[in-house]
């Protein structure tokens, strides 16, 4: 389980709540590891009521993109709780992360492998 001596971020919009939602949920409850949770096929929902101030109500429940990676048996266990599900090739954020591992004393980088960029240290 990762260390609770984590910090990163996931850039995106209003991809940003629901990227840092599935990181936490990679590290936590799937037992990720750093790199590992940001290269976890993501999920973004779309057509809601924006929580930046939209007063349209939702209707129809809005849509789910999915990046590809899911299993098919996920997918269409989505479908038949009545979600509309689309696949899409993004944007789902650019995530980078550190984390304290203490047991060795180093910290461990991450890197979107979606977007240019690395981890590195010295």
């Amino acid at each position: 389980m990762a260390s609770p001596w984590v910090s990163f971020g996931v850039m995106g919009g209003a991809m940003q709540p629901q990227g840092h939602a599935q990181i936490v949920m990679n590290l936590v409850d799937f037992g990720m590891n750093l790199q590992e949770a940001g290269d976890a096929p993501r999920i973004q929902h779309d057509g809601s009521t924006d929580p930046a101030g939209q007063v349209v109500e939702m209707s129809d429940g809005g849509v789910l993109n999915l990046e590809t990676g899911f299993p098919y048996e996920t997918i269409r266990a989505l479908m038949r709780k009545g979600h509309v599900v689309e696949f899409a090739d993004g944007p789902y954020g650019g995530y980078q992360a550190i984390q304290r591992d203490h047991a060795n004393g180093v910290y461990v980088g991450a890197s979107e492998s979606r977007k240019d960029g690395q981890a590195a240290g010295y």
